[in-house]
């Protein structure tokens, strides 16, 4: 099990960055995804793989004025 912004979720473990956004309904772009405190670079989304235990906040990036 892992918590996405505060919500327990299971059976994603294993999954990319990519694979987990997608599964979970996020967009791909215009967001920024922190893991255990640690935001992950847009690089290194198709090779950091979740796993159990992992706090998850993904955060999108709203224009306006």
């Amino acid at each position: 099990m892992i918590i996405i912004n505060g919500e327990k979720v299971d059976n994603v473990e294993g999954l990319n960055v990519i694979q987990l956004l997608e599964h979970e309904g996020y967009p791909t772009r215009m967001i920024a995804v922190e893991v255990n405190g640690e935001i992950i670079p847009r690089k290194d989304y198709e090779t950091h793989h979740f796993k159990d235990g992992d706090t998850i906040e993904v955060v999108r990036f709203v224009g306006g004025g």
